[in-house]
C-alpha cells in the first residue's frame, strides 16, 4: 500500500496541512499544547530549520487528492548526528507502509547527508512510532517524564552509502 502515497519534498504552500497532520496526530495519543512534550514553533520555519541547514523535511501525499497524509524531517545536530522528527500519519491512512516508508526515506538522505548517527524521541503513547523505530534496528538510549508523558529517546547508527563506481 505504500506505493499509493506519493513522497515529495516540503513546498512553503504545505505549511497549513503539515501543521494540522501534527496537530491530528499529537491529539490522536492525547498530547496537547502546554503538556511539555508538544511544541510547534519549527512549522512556521521548516525551510529554515530544516531545509537550509543540512536537513530535510517530506511529505507524503494520498493518490489523486493530494492531501498531505504523511510528514517527517531531519534537523542537524551536528556535523556527525542529525534527529528525525515530526514522523506523523494521518489516521486514515496509518498501518498501511507510510510512516515506513517516510523513516526509510529520511534515513537514505541523512546517509547522502553524511551524517552517521540518526536521532529522535517519541512518548510511550506513541506506540506505533515506538514499534516503528524499533523495528528499523534503533534502541532506546533513555527515558525521561515530561508532564503525564514518558518521552522515550532513541538512536541508530547509519552504514555510508558506498558508490557503485567504487566497487571493483
Amino acid at each position: 500500500m505504500t506505493g499509493a502515497i506519493r513522497i515529495r519534498r516540503y513546498r512553503w504552500s504545505d505549511l497549513d496541512e503539515v501543521l494540522a497532520l501534527h496537530q491530528i496526530g499529537l491529539a490522536q495519543v492525547g498530547l496537547m499544547p502546554g503538556d511539555g512534550v508538544y511544541y510547534d514553533d519549527d512549522f512556521p520555519r521548516i525551510q529554515a530549520v530544516y531545509l537550509a541547514d543540512r536537513g530535510e523535511f517530506l511529505v507524503g501525499e494520498e493518490p489523486g487528492g493530494g492531501r498531505i497524509v504523511a510528514m517527517g524531517g531531519l534537523r542537524r545536530v551536528d556535523d556527525e548526528t542529525a534527529e528525525m522528527c515530526r514522523l506523523r500519519v494521518h489516521p486514515e491512512f496509518q498501518r498501511r507502509g507510510c510512516g515506513a516508508l517516510i523513516l526509510e526515506r529520511l534515513e537514505e538522505r541523512a546517509r547522502e547527508l553524511g551524517y552517521h548517527v540518526l536521532r529522535g524521541d517519541t512518548t510511550l503513547q506513541q506506540g506505533a512510532a515506538v514499534e516503528l523505530y524499533r523495528k528499523y534496528g534503533w534502541r532506546e538510549i533513555r527515558r525521561e517524564t515530561r508532564g503525564t508523558a514518558i518521552v522515550l529517546y532513541g538512536e541508530k547508527y547509519l552504514t555510508p552509502v558506498v558508490s557503485p563506481q567504487l566497487i571493483r
